[in-house]
């Protein structure tokens, strides 16, 4: 690194950070920077460390949530934007050699041709300043023309500031790109460019620049890497990332920005350039020093083979663990499944068994259900012919009630005796209840009675009257005219004649 941007360093490090977070500083100090710079905080050191410790928890979270949404796969990524952005840190220039009575307005108006300016600082006490232009073409012509200019009789300097937010990244694969490098980053912050460094060839060298927007983003980065492993592919290769050292091969090292007034300077110029003759005191030692080079040249050599070496080992070590690994949780898999299955299992003859006994339960609930309505039904039955036997009986003893009436009517408007045809009609009647129509009476009437006896024996051997009192006569126990005590039916008058009224009467049962 030369001399002027050793002194650009000297003077960030001894008066405030490198970079400005926006805005015109005024000239004893910019905002986070110098005397005068930034606003105090109130409350004690015991409150400001509160609150950075819960700012560096929501960050952390915040960075946790940003992580989370970049575990997907990362095939075919869109390509870059390679359009340039405005006041990036790589348009950031270093003023040196001013007198102490410069302003902000000079400066501005100094810069002003060149562009547009933002975030000037100006420390007055080493005579210095920075100023951030729009785009890199005119930072660098502005550093062109006004690099060495006269200001009241001292010679400026102008130079590209060192980008204070970059950092340099090893150890990537092969695999990782532009695109990756600046989306596994840009969880940090915003990234004003990132790039992976390759051979004349093209090849990737495993390493990368990434120059973020704010320097706390790069901080972060940088404590976040050291602390942890960060993985951007497959490989368990972690990204190893270290503060980038910007060297300046543009301007390089002139001849007037050496220390003429050291006297190792005379020294170092007395003799001009030229070879030594083979045999001499010089060429002695120069041969010595070209041997110390090559040993250095040949260590550094065999010091890489040993590091590819130990890379390959640490690789196939790596291969053979992830594969052990992802044997182990398959195995691990196997095994849960196989105590899910026996579980689903045992379920499912559980839920068998409760299906066979809800089936039988269900089965003996129906055969019950069955035999009580067998049962009803069998009570139906019996009592549908009990009831058809009481109403046939009901209707025999109407029609018999029906009969006798008519009988007891005839023998009392007929005054002839026995006899008499008016009474045969009659009689032939009530000999034809016990059949179901005139074709079907039986020969004898005692048929029907015989039936409808009700094992009494009263009208086996006997008069009228006894027929009277079995079918509600006086001496009957129910009232005159009742069927068997059913005072529903009514077999006549209570002055009929009685048994003795015809003596001579022929008896017909």
């Amino acid at each position: 690194m030369s001399s002027v941007n050793t002194e650009i360093k000297a003077d960030i490090d001894a008066n405030g950070p490198q970079e400005n977070q926006g805005g015109h500083n005024h000239s004893m100090g910019g905002r986070g920077g110098g005397r005068g710079g930034g606003r105090q905080r109130f409350g004690g050191p015991g409150g400001r460390q509160r609150d950075d410790m819960r700012g560096g928890m929501r960050q952390d979270d915040r960075l946790n949530e940003r992580l989370a949404g970049l575990s997907a796969p990362t095939h075919d990524l869109p390509p870059q934007d390679t359009r340039e952005k405005k006041f990036t840190g790589r348009c950031r220039l270093y003023i040196g050699n001013l007198t102490g009575d410069v302003t902000e307005d000079e400066i501005t108006q100094l810069f002003q041709p060149y562009g547009e300016t933002a975030e000037l600082f100006v420390n007055k006490e080493k005579n210095f300043a920075f100023i951030r232009l729009d785009y890199r073409a005119n930072a660098e012509k502005a550093k062109r023309e006004l690099d060495g200019q006269m200001r009241k009789g001292r010679a400026l300097k102008v130079r590209f500031a060192p980008h204070s937010a970059a950092v340099k990244v090893k150890n990537l694969t092969p695999w990782v790109s532009n695109e990756l490098l600046e989306k596994a980053f840009s969880v940090f912050g915003e990234i004003e460019r990132a790039v992976i460094i390759v051979d004349e060839r093209g090849k990737s060298m495993g390493e990368g620049i990434i120059e973020f927007a704010r320097k706390p983003g790069a901080q972060m980065a940088l404590r976040r890497c050291t602390e942890g492993c960060f993985f951007l592919t497959a490989s368990l290769r972690p990204v190893v990332l270290e503060p980038f050292e910007q060297l300046d091969d543009i301007d390089g090292y002139a001849e007037k920005s050496l220390p003429k007034k050291n006297p190792e300077y005379y020294k170092a110029r007395e003799v001009g350039p030229r070879f030594a003759s083979p045999g001499s005191f010089e060429y002695e030692y120069g041969t010595r020093w070209k041997q110390l080079y090559e040993l250095y040249k040949q260590k550094e050599e065999a010091l890489e083979r040993e590091m590819k070496m130990e890379e390959e080992k640490l690789e196939a070590q790596m291969e053979y663990a992830r594969y052990e690994h992802e044997t182990e949780i398959l195995r691990e898999q196997l095994r849960q499944r196989e105590l899910d299955r026996e579980r689903q299992k045992r379920e499912w003859e559980m839920k068998e068994r409760q299906a066979e006994e809800q089936r039988l339960a269900d089965e003996e609930r129906m055969r019950r259900q069955q035999e009580e309505m067998q049962l009803r039904m069998h009570h139906q039955e019996e009592e549908m012919r009990r009831r058809q036997q009481e109403n046939t009986l009901f209707m025999q003893a109407h029609q018999l009630s029906s009969l006798l009436d008519q009988q007891e009517q005839a023998l009392r408007q007929t005054p002839a005796g026995y006899d008499s045809p008016v009474a045969d009609p009659v009689i032939r009647d009530y000999d034809a209840v016990g059949g179901a129509g005139p074709g079907s009476i039986p020969p004898d009437p005692k048929s029907f009675l015989d039936a409808y006896d009700r094992g009494t024996g009263r009208y086996e051997a006997g008069s009228r009257g006894d027929m009277r009192e079995d079918l509600g006569g006086p001496n009957s126990g129910g009232p005159r005219g009742s069927l068997g005590g059913n005072p529903r039916g009514r077999w006549g008058p209570a002055d009929r004649r009685g048994a003795d009224d015809y003596p001579t009467k022929r008896r017909r049962y």
